[in-house]
């Protein structure tokens, strides 16, 4: 699945201070805290680079808010273990210190693979120290128990302080505190119950920055005050600068081959409100192979941008804006026009409804013949896959890793041949390969096989 390192590549040794943001479950706080950390340090002028463990893209906004930098995903499952330490080089070169939020629970990953992609693997991969931020709402002695059954789990795991959340009151407080006293692991912050900031959500997770960004700048800014006012600043620092020396190569763009396209043809990139999931790698990865990215909006602009000879739409939530996405009828004309002129056409989950004949009963470009709409079923989960038959991005028989998460359906006509054959955990068919056009619901990662890049800005040129 991972392209090797280039002949005569050594690695080296990295030595950016580092965090990893950990909790027992979801909901206990993990990105209050990671959040508000690094537009802490952020503030104070230090260059801090974001990641986030799992495919989440949601959250890494938030951090690219936070930061100044892009918010970077560190994924086992999508990327392998190998590329997680280089991954992370790549996004930490030149920076003062690195925060990584976790994933669901500590030790939780991909589903029935051991801890194949849980934040504990990728904390281990990066010899990082880990911060474990606990929901102390309903708890006082019990808190003990609960760290050090974390924090003796895995002796590989080094759990370097605890974060105590939601905590209703000076006793309470003070009963905690003394309980993780025997544990051996430090308070490092105490964040009160009452000062809890909202932060939006819906039916798959957190707005994204870009939906609402004077808002999210106001709520990353109360996050960095909660973390200035309850948290152990310098403890948490001088965790960070504990954490030793890490053995590798970091990832490039350009590792995958010279440029295909000297006279760099423009690879369009739907941006926006709605089209807000992307990685950061990829671009990267286009550039690299000789595209020229430009980011568009399908909400507001009402062309392509000019001498657009590929078209990649990724994913984010169309369903939200069906009806402005469907009054930009030019744009729609626009989009199955090159579609239909053959020219390269990469589309995931949200771009796959927006090349449907319709979303929600709204015109979408009628490039599929397939329409979509809402449901009440959430289809979440990692998959394996092969693919079925050529395509702009992979060749018959390429296997990868991807990710799937939506709560629409599709019901599709006749005339188009799947993109994906799926091996895991279901076997059945998906997505859409017709001319130039591929259309699936699956996220990828190209960082894993940067190939596909390489094979979209070829066909790009040809």
């Amino acid at each position: 699945m991972n392209t090797p390192s280039p002949a005569g590549a050594r690695s080296v040794s990295v030595s950016v201070p580092r965090l990893v943001i950990a909790a027992p479950a979801s909901g206990s706080g993990k990105t209050t805290v990671a959040t508000g950390l690094m537009a802490l340090l952020a503030a104070r002028g230090l260059a801090v680079s974001p990641h986030k463990v799992g495919p989440d893209y949601i959250d890494a906004g938030y951090h690219t808010l936070a930061t100044g930098r892009p918010g970077r995903n560190l994924d086992a499952y999508l990327c392998g273990t190998e590329l997680i330490g280089p991954l992370f080089a790549h996004g930490a070169a030149g920076c003062d210190l690195a925060v990584v939020e976790g994933v669901m629970g500590l030790y939780d990953g991909a589903a029935g693979q051991g801890e194949l992609a849980s934040t504990a693997q990728v904390a281990k991969l990066l010899r990082a120290p880990v911060v474990l931020v606990v929901d102390a709402s309903s708890q006082s002695r019990s808190v003990a128990a609960l760290v050090h059954g974390f924090a003796s789990w895995d002796p590989e795991v080094r759990i370097g302080g605890v974060i105590l959340n939601k905590v209703g009151s000076d006793r309470h407080e003070e009963l905690l505190r003394e309980a993780l006293e025997e544990s051996g692991v430090p308070v490092l912050g105490v964040l009160r119950r009452a000062a809890e900031i909202e932060t939006p959500s819906r039916h798959l997770g957190l707005v994204p920055v870009a939906e609402r960004r004077e808002d999210a700048v106001s709520v990353v800014r109360g996050l960095a005050e909660r973390v200035r006012a309850g948290c152990d600043v310098e403890g948490l620092l001088r965790l960070a600068r504990g954490a030793p020396s890490l053995e590798v190569e970091a990832w490039d763009a350009g590792d995958a081959g010279p440029a295909v396209a000297p006279e760099r043809p423009v690879v369009a990139v739907a941006g926006g409100s709605a089209f807000t999931f992307s990685y950061a790698e990829h671009a990267e990865l286009l550039r690299a192979a000789g595209a020229d990215v430009v980011v568009f909006d399908p909400l507001r602009d009402e062309e392509l941008p000019f001498g657009t000879r590929g078209l990649v739409i990724g994913g984010g939530f169309p369903e939200v804006y069906a009806a402005e996405l469907g009054a930009n009828e030019p744009l729609r004309e626009a989009v199955a026009e090159l579609a239909r002129s053959g020219a390269p056409v990469a589309a995931e989950c949200a771009g796959l409804l927006y090349l449907a004949r319709s979303l929600d009963g709204a015109p979408m470009c009628g490039v599929l013949d397939a329409d979509a709409r809402m449901s009440r079923r959430l289809t979440l989960g990692y998959r394996e896959a092969v693919a079925v038959g050529d395509s702009v991005l992979a060749a018959a028989g390429t296997r990868l890793r991807g990710h799937e998460f939506h709560r629409t359906v599709l019901e599709p006509g006749a005339g188009a041949a799947p993109a994906w054959g799926l091996v895991r955990p279901e076997r059945r068919v998906e997505g859409f390969v017709q001319r130039g056009v591929h259309a699936s619901y699956l996220h990828t990662h190209w960082a894993a096989a940067p190939g596909m890049a390489r094979r979209f800005v070829e066909r790009c040129v040809a």
